[in-house]
């Protein structure tokens, strides 16, 4: 056994190479750590292991003594549906008639500005994978993108990557992009946010766990070759900030992953297979850290140890060494636990699907993972001290002395528009902004409806997916973070961003039922930011416990930083609802009813701290985020409910980034028919149409059902205004006493902006 090599670099030891742990993302007292586990120095294929997985993007070893707080608060009320949670590849719930939905968000951010198209397609192929690990058929996707200004030099190239790798590898899997969210902000220059949701359906009794268990029992890995592709991607690359002397590059350069779609497309159908011969008995995918994380998580999981040939993985390179095997994050490649006498069956699988399968190793009754490479023992370590018992850090955690700064510049002195004429204009500046125009361009490059299920996703708050042809039950996604209002208050801005994917699920129809998140925020080494994380966590974990939906599982992406410069924090927020029938979807658009009446549900207020408006006309980014009341969502959530079963509302669109008069353009130009607005008699014109007040809902509803739907509201102690009419063939949009705007021009400015900027 070579107990004393300390480098895993290709080369040869050299007298300058002192230290090549530090190359590898490790500090000093972390080696150490190692060499007492050990009690010796590692292996190069030992010191490759434990720097993936304990890097900060495998171990969380800065986030977890926050994460913590998302368990204090889940109450065994959240729990009880819930089949699998935190820890686990994604989070699982129970959503009745027998029926289960795995859904999970993670990030894919700095691969994603290396190497936009790579870094975005992977990030897609990985998280599916997550889905498929648990059982489940893959059957939607969703995006949250985050970008630099939309006119800055570099946007257009990262842009054109990101959109066409999301598309691309979404598309070729036949998965429909239901929905997402794209910002332009210049704290993302150089540091995108590529942040990549899917959910899987399956019944209760296929859910699968990752764990090996039984000795005797055989690891096989199936799917595509081991390459040199995204070796040193968790370690070096994810967690770490960009060096802002070298061009907002990494130092070092680790091989983007590589995907290839097509492969990841039949081996999804050889895992449902697999699954339904009843031949699997745990299975992990193989995303970062590799063989690394999948033979260290699946051994720490189960009973025994485990024992692997690492000379038997398929590769597609000469000269690989043991550690380059261990740490590459070639894609599309799962790992399976097999009973001896279930390998054939499962290998016939593979061939039916023409998916590479290979027998590398066997389950142990010992306590260690034994990696062998031509009968010589390179890796002889206890699989829990890689996959879970990494270091913990307890970061210091300080609000930063130019907080109080922030806060104090209001937007209460900036002028305001006035005259019909100035609102009117306000609202085409606004529109017509890389903040709220039309993400079409976008959207198109995504195919939404494949499949046949899609019932929303164009013009719609949230996705939705109809799961059940028969009784025509379905579920709802949406996602939604704020890092304006996160960077002014991080706890009420993570509740502004829950409250608003709550809101968007609710005005479809469907009742929410579960949360998953990615928090994507800057150096955890910088004071300022553990601060801003420690309350987003909170801000979320209460605010989830307020509504009584569980937080099911999510991901921490520190490192989103050049240099000094971080991103706005960003922790986004994804909600799953459940509806009984699809056909009672409520849609965005108005005029599916003749003579609908126009409802605004919820109060407003003069709230324009951290708002669109004071970006796009002030350029002012300063004051105190708009209030978030929980309650109040809970409540609109019952009421549309209700609505919906009972056929009160023909069209629903929740209010937010832009206020009623984004709202009104938007749900207008879905319906494409025109609308009047009456504003309440001596309210003030810019308040009530640029407002970003939250718990807000406007609804279109028939006048035969306007006496029913009122009474409703009155006896839930509800606010209302009614607000205007549906002007079905009408061609313009009215605002009473101010400005009268054809659709056309509005379209025009909504829907011409990203074309002219990247087309």
């Amino acid at each position: 056994m070579s107990a004393d090599v300390d480098t895993v670099s290709v080369a040869a030891d050299t007298p300058d190479q002192t230290q090549p742990f530090r190359e590898l993302g490790l500090k000093d007292d972390e080696y150490q750590r190692i060499k007492e586990i050990l009690g010796r120095r590692p292996t190069a294929a030992e010191l490759a292991m434990y720097s993936v997985m304990w890097s900060e993007h495998c171990s969380y070893k800065s986030s977890k003594v926050h994460l913590r707080y998302f368990g204090e608060t889940t109450t065994d009320e959240m729990r009880s549906s819930m089949l699998a949670g935190i820890g686990e590849n994604a989070g699982v719930v129970d959503i009745g008639d027998g029926w289960a939905v795995t859904f999970k968000v993670e990030s894919h951010n700095h691969p994603s500005y290396v190497e936009p198209y790579q870094g975005a397609a992977t990030g897609v192929g990985g998280i599916v994978r997550d889905i498929m690990a648990m059982g489940a058929r893959p059957i939607a996707v969703m995006d949250q993108l985050r970008f630099g200004a939309a006119d800055a030099p570099d946007t257009r190239r990262v842009v054109d990557g990101v959109v066409r790798g999301v598309g691309g590898y979404g598309n070729s899997l036949g998965l429909p992009n239901i929905g997402g969210e794209t910002v332009f902000d210049e704290s993302y220059a150089g540091n995108p946010l590529v942040n990549a949701l899917c959910a899987g359906v399956m019944r209760v009794e296929d859910l699968h766990l990752a764990f090996a268990s039984g000795a005797g029992n055989r690891i096989i890995l199936f799917g595509a070759r081991t390459g040199l592709d995204g070796i040193g991607g968790v370690s070096v690359l994810a967690s770490e900030t960009f060096d802002d002397s070298a061009g907002g590059r990494p130092k070092k350069l680790p091989a983007v992953q590589v995907g290839d779609p097509f492969t990841e497309k039949v081996l999804i159908e050889c895992c449902l297979d697999l699954y339904k011969a009843g031949i699997v008995i745990g299975i992990q995918d193989l995303g970062g850290a590799g063989l690394s994380c999948a033979t260290s998580e699946l051994a720490a999981a189960g009973d025994g140890g485990m024992r692997i040939e690492l000379e038997k993985v398929p590769m597609r390179a000469t000269g690989m060494t043991p550690a380059e095997v261990l740490s590459s994050e070639s894609q599309e490649r799962m790992c399976a636990v097999v009973a001896p006498e279930n390998v054939e069956a499962f290998m016939e699988v593979c061939r039916k699907w023409d998916v590479l399968a290979t027998d590398i190793g066997e389950v142990t009754s010992g306590e260690h993972l034994e990696i062998t490479w031509h009968g010589e023992t390179v890796v002889d370590v206890p699989p829990r001290t890689v996959a879970h018992e990494g270091p913990v850090y307890e970061r210091p955690v300080a609000r930063p002395d130019w907080h109080d700064g922030l806060i104090a510049s209001t937007t209460k002195d900036l002028k305001r528009p006035v005259s019909g004429d100035e609102l009117r204009e306000t609202l085409f500046e606004m529109i017509s902004s890389p903040a709220l125009c039309s993400r079409r361009f976008i959207t198109e490059q995504y195919d939404r409806y494949v499949r046949g299920n899609t019932v929303l996703a164009e013009h719609a708050d949230s996705g939705m997916i109809r799961i059940d042809e028969a009784s025509g039950r379905g579920i709802a996604l949406a996602t939604d973070a704020s890092g304006r209002y996160t960077y002014l208050d991080p706890y009420r801005g993570a509740q502004l961003a829950l409250a608003e994917a709550y809101r968007n699920v609710i005005v479809s129809g469907a009742s929410p039922k579960a949360v998953t998140n990615c928090l994507n925020f800057g150096s955890p080494e910088d004071p300022a930011v553990m601060w801003q994380f420690q309350q987003a966590v909170r801000g979320l974990a209460d605010g989830c416990a307020q509504l009584g939906i569980p937080v099911t599982g999510g991901n921490v992406s520190f490192y989103n930083q050049t240099g000094a410069t971080a991103i706005l924090p960003t922790p986004v927020v994804g909600v799953l609802g459940v509806i009984d029938d699809v056909r009672r979807r409520i849609p965005t658009g108005f005029g599916t009813e003749i003579g609908e009446t126009l409802i605004l549900l919820g109060d407003t207020h003069d709230e324009f701290d951290g708002s669109i408006w004071s970006q796009v006309a002030h350029d002012h980014l300063g004051g105190t985020p708009p209030a978030v009341d929980l309650e109040r969502e809970r409540l609109l959530g019952e009421i549309l409910t209700a609505a919906s079963r009972d056929g009160l509302v023909s069209a629903a669109h929740d209010l937010s980034e832009g206020g009623l008069a984004q709202t009104v353009v938007e749900a207008a130009l879905a319906g494409e028919t025109g609308c009047r607005i009456v504003l309440p008699e001596g309210a003030d014109p810019f308040v009530w149409l640029f407002s970003e007040s939250s718990g807000r809902v406007l609804v279109a509803v028939p006048r035969s059902e306007e006496v029913r739907f009122t009474g409703m509201l009155d006896a839930r102690q509800m606010p209302w205004t009614r607000i205007g009419v549906v002007d079905q063939g009408s061609d313009s949009v009215e605002v009473q006493d101010a400005f009268t705007v054809p659709l056309a021009e509005l379209r025009e400015a909504f829907e011409g902006t990203l074309p002219k900027l990247f087309g």
